[in-house]
């Protein structure tokens, strides 16, 4: 990200570096005090994130790291997003609507929650139905929300068949044919997705918006 201030720089850093009191104080100021365009200050957040992935993906940070980031991220979004909907002009433009979850069997949130919060700054509806979600359970959320994509999340390797069954049960009811499905978290590639049946994986958040961004016609 460039053209960034030195003020939005050191909060990009801050929470690159797992800097949490620091970062997290940095972007209250910035908001309440100084009344910082909540949309920019979570691009930022964005920008963080995207050196986040990179550095779990370089072996530089691990799940840990991927915790806190979600908790900042979630700290900072509670504050920013209600400061996006007081705001003035017109509503953005919603880019598609995005039904997310954890399959059956796993528990695991993080990497879904942050996927979630990533879309929803990016301009998607998002719909998340939580962990643990049975594939019948995908289907009635399917047939009522309407989305243009799909996100099933885990993270055992067991959520693996989960994820086949789930897709199986989707292609089954009728509703394969409107939808694309992407897979994602733990140790996903193009193997587990091929035996998944989904459209795609995304190795990490930034990947999942530019999937999403590509399917519903936006460039990323």
């Amino acid at each position: 990200m460039s053209d960034m201030s030195e003020q939005e720089a050191r909060l990009v850093g801050h929470l690159a570096e797992m800097e949490e009191d620091e970062g997290l104080e940095l972007a209250k100021k910035m908001l309440l005090e100084e009344g910082a365009d909540p949309m920019r200050v979570l691009e930022l957040c964005r920008a963080a994130m995207d050196i986040v992935g990179k550095k779990f993906e370089d072996g530089e940070y691990f799940l840990p790291e991927l915790v806190l980031a979600g908790e900042m991220l979630d700290s900072i979004g509670a504050i920013a997003k209600p400061l996006i909907k007081s705001a003035p002009g017109e509503e953005p433009r919603k880019l598609g609507k995005v039904l997310i979850g954890t399959v059956h069997g796993d528990l695991h949130d993080i990497g879904k929650n942050i996927v979630s919060f990533m879309l929803d700054i990016n301009g998607f509806d998002v719909k998340d139905i939580g962990i643990d979600v049975p594939a019948a359970k995908f289907v009635s959320e399917i047939e009522s929300y309407r989305p243009d994509v799909v996100g099933l999340s885990g993270f055992l390797t067991l959520a693996f068949d989960s994820m086949k069954e789930t897709i199986a049960t989707i292609d089954k009811a009728g509703l394969r044919k409107d939808i694309k499905i992407m897979i994602g978290g733990g140790q996903i590639d193009e193997t587990v997705r091929a035996y998944t049946g989904a459209d795609a994986f995304g190795v990490n958040a930034v990947e999942a918006v530019s999937l999403c961004k590509g399917w519903t016609g936006v460039n990323a």
